[in-house]
């Protein structure tokens, strides 16, 4: 168990050390924000493009706890196509290409079919890789805000942890160790990047670890956990498709600048950076909850499933449809 806590730890520190060394080292290198961000009114314009520390961080402590080198190879494509993407003009089918290969390298070490056999081998690998990029597309894109894609990792890492150490299987396993790894290395990120944050994720640390935390609900529903896999990540799942099948519907682009996303109608409402991410961390605390119960209790899994995506869809309508009191502010 020393082991683990050493790694634990090593998971935070070298997250927090590093991101403070990238603030130090690209001080002067402060991008503009663009306004139609919503990410303004900063004393100081954060920098951009941290996330690299907690990538790196998050690589060194997976290799420690020996996981496949191909997800390590994946994580590395994809940080370098996001990294050279910042320099120079990369068209969006290079960097969906490079995508879909990161995934085509990780689907390898995954040992069992995702959907349990409902469809053939080939089909069943050709669906969770559609899944896994559009996962990888939509965590990139929902990094819009402080705070929110660190506290995914948090929700997501935590949730899995909790949920394998109360179901009675082995713990720590391979995807707990994992998962806390993971959530150790985004407690660490968020407390430079919450709000007013000094650094951002940028793509290069969101689309890795939107890969990575995409690995680890894979690893989970292989190991019997699907329907808590579907409940942990229902958030920016929802948020995300949701988002795009507006688009789609209105014949705008799907490139569009990200100012209809669920949680920036909660900010243009008047509700504060960080009140909106606590208003999210809520209904991922109430997520967690809902995917334990669905392991401790399988045949109301799907029931729970249900009530999961109900909540989120009723934060959603909250932050489109509810104008903010500067004077109550619950969270």
């Amino acid at each position: 168990m020393t082991f683990y806590i050493a790694l634990f730890l090593s998971s935070f520190l070298l997250t927090l050390l590093g991101t403070r060394l990238t603030i130090l080292t690209f001080r002067k290198r402060i991008v503009p924000i663009d306004p139609l961000s919503l990410r303004a009114n900063y004393k100081k314009p954060p920098i951009q493009g941290g996330g690299i520390a907690v990538v790196m961080a998050l690589i060194i402590c997976l290799l420690v706890a020996d996981i496949n080198y191909a997800i390590i190879l994946s994580m590395f494509m994809l940080a370098a196509i996001s990294m050279l993407g910042e320099l120079i003009d990369i068209p969006l089918p290079v960097r969906l290409l490079v995508q879909v290969l990161a995934v085509l390298i990780a689907l390898n070490v995954v040992a069992v079919p995702v959907f349990a056999g409902v469809f053939p081998l080939w089909m069943d690998k050709a669906i969770t890789a559609v899944l896994w990029v559009w996962f990888i597309n939509l965590f990139n894109m929902m990094d819009g805000i402080d705070g929110i894609s660190p506290m995914e990792m948090v929700s997501i890492g935590m949730g899995l942890c909790i949920m394998i150490a109360m179901s009675g299987h082995e713990f720590p396993d391979p995807l707990s160790t994992y998962a806390l790894i993971v959530a150790c290395a985004g407690s660490a990120f968020l407390w430079w990047n919450w709000h007013p944050a000094k650094i951002l994720l940028g793509e290069v640390g969101a689309v890795p670890i939107g890969f990575l935390l995409g690995y680890l609900l894979v690893l989970a529903i292989g190991n019997g956990y699907q329907y808590a896999a579907a409940i942990l990540p229902a958030y920016y799942v929802s948020d995300a498709t949701i988002t795009m099948l507006r688009r789609i519907v209105k014949g705008k682009s799907l490139r569009s600048k990200n100012v209809d996303y669920y949680y920036l109608r909660g900010l243009r409402s008047g509700r504060k950076q960080d009140a909106v991410v606590r208003y999210i961390f809520g209904i991922n605390f109430l997520l967690i909850f809902q995917a334990i119960f669905s392991v401790l209790d399988p045949g109301l899994a799907i029931f729970y499933v249900g009530l999961a995506y109900a909540s989120v869809f009723m934060i959603l309508g909250f932050f489109a449809h509810t104008a903010h009191d500067p004077n109550y502010e619950p969270f």
